[in-house]
This record gives structure tokens, C-alpha cells and sequence, in this order.
């Protein structure tokens, strides 16, 4: 099994849930102000003979109008188009964004021969929400084009891949653990977005249930570190996965 970082970009996100791109080279924060500032990157796992992207990250395009994730696959050594599998553990638009790809003012699906795994209550969660983080113009773009697969609860996709209904970030959260020839890659999508969060015990507003997100994080930093899991983080910041180690309570990454 081979796992690939597709680094979209750096962002501050204001009140207004607008992603402004942000580079720490040349912006400054101050001229930010009451802003989060996120790392945003997808992963591609190579599992098997298939290719499995798990969220899709914003969308965006560059000045040319390539679109950064189908850039970085092809980076990565592959082909947008041999996607197999399209993992989502919830439906926001930093999350799904890139599930679409706009040329000009036309939508077409960034992976045409994939199939998108979404939660059934996210997706019902997605039309009704008054949230702006849900954009749903994508969604009815999907349901006309893509082919999608709804999955309910906890269960496994197929002999390799395992999902986990969580919520505590949004309702209907999941997660995803994939094993292969005894390796183990977990997936926390914004349950377990970076490191940090891990170790120290974090309550977050943006959170469904920041109570519940937090004692999930400590209880899969347990069992990554007991079953040796390569966790990803797609908003790290200090780095984009590790392995958990546990000693004395206090969680360290590798």
C-alpha cells in the first residue's frame, strides 16, 4: 500500500467560510484578522491495483485553470481518470469541493469513473443544513452524473477498506481505516484533522459536538498506537501523517 499527499494550499477562512489563499512566505496573518488558518490536503492510496482518494479538497484551479488535485496525481505518478474510489467523510467544501471541477462556467466530474462513498444522513444533512459550508450545487450535479454509493452506520466497503460512523464533527462524520498485507492507514478526516489535536486534549467550536471529537481523537490515538496505524492528517500543519505512539498517557507522533 502506498499513500501520496496531495497538498492543495495553505488558507485563511473567516466568518464568511471564504478559503483565501495564504502564503506564510509573503502574507501576513494580521492582515487576517479573526481567522483560522488551514492546510488542506486530500490523500491518494494505492491499494492493490486500485486508486482510492479519500476527500477531495477545495477545487481549485491554477492561473492556467489546471486544477491543483488533478495536477498532483499526475505529480504522483497517476492518472486522474483511474480513480477507482472516491472515500468522503463529510460533505464541507474544503472536503468536497474537488469532487467537481469548474471550467469556466461549467461543472463536470473530476473523476468520471469513480465511485463516490458518502454517508447517507451526510448527504440528506448536505440539502438541508442551513450551513454554508455545504454547497449544494455540487451535490445535485452529482446525483444527475456520479456514481454514487450511501453507506449507513459502520461497516466494510469492500475485504480492505472499513468505515466508522463518528459524527461529533458533523452528524453524520465518518472515518476510514484501509489494510493491506498488514499495513493499516487510518483516515480521521476533521475528527482527527492534524497532529496537534491529538496531543492535547482540544475542544472545537467549529464541531457538531466538540466533546465527543475530542474523546474520539484520544480513544483512535489509542488504537492507532496499539494497532500501528499511519494516520493521516488533512489539515496538518507540523506534518501530513505519523504513527502514534503512547507512553505514560502522553500520545507522540513518529
Amino acid at each position: 500500500m502506498e499513500v501520496f499527499t496531495l497538498f492543495e494550499g495553505s488558507y485563511s477562512v473567516a466568518a464568511d467560510k471564504k478559503f483565501i489563499p495564504f502564503d506564510p512566505k509573503k502574507d501576513n496573518p494580521k492582515d487576517r484578522p479573526a481567522s483560522l488558518f488551514i492546510h488542506v490536503q486530500p490523500f491518494l492510496v494505492k491499494l492493490d491495483e486500485r486508486l482510492v482518494l479519500i476527500d477531495t479538497g477545495l477545487g481549485y484551479s491554477d492561473d492556467s485553470g489546471v486544477m491543483l488535485l488533478h495536477e498532483n496525481i499526475r505529480k504522483a505518478g497517476f492518472s486522474p481518470d483511474d480513480v477507482d474510489l472516491v472515500l468522503m467523510s463529510h460533505l464541507h467544501f474544503d472536503h468536497s469541493g474537488g469532487m467537481v471541477h469548474w471550467r469556466g462556467e461549467e461543472m463536470e466530474l473530476s473523476f468520471p469513473h469513480a465511485t463516490y462513498v458518502i454517508q447517507q444522513g451526510e448527504w440528506e444533512s448536505a440539502f438541508t443544513s442551513p450551513s454554508s459550508s455545504y454547497k449544494t450545487e455540487i451535490f445535485e450535479f452529482l446525483q444527475r452524473n456520479a456514481q454514487l454509493k450511501f453507506v449507513e452506520g459502520s461497516g466494510r466497503l469492500t475485504d480492505k477498506i472499513s468505515y466508522e460512523l463518528t459524527g461529533a464533527h458533523t452528524p453524520y462524520h465518518q472515518v476510514f481505516l484501509l489494510e493491506e498485507a498488514g499495513d493499516k492507514v487510518f483516515f480521521g478526516g476533521d475528527v482527527l484533522p492534524e497532529p496537534e489535536e491529538l496531543l492535547r486534549k482540544f475542544i472545537a467550536k467549529y464541531d457538531f459536538d466538540g466533546r465527543k471529537a475530542m474523546e474520539l481523537r484520544e480513544a483512535f490515538g489509542t488504537r492507532a498506537a496499539s494497532e500501528h496505524w499511519n494516520c493521516l492528517f488533512y489539515h496538518g500543519k507540523s506534518r501530513t501523517t505519523g504513527f502514534v505512539s503512547l507512553q505514560d498517557g502522553q500520545f507522540s507522533i513518529r
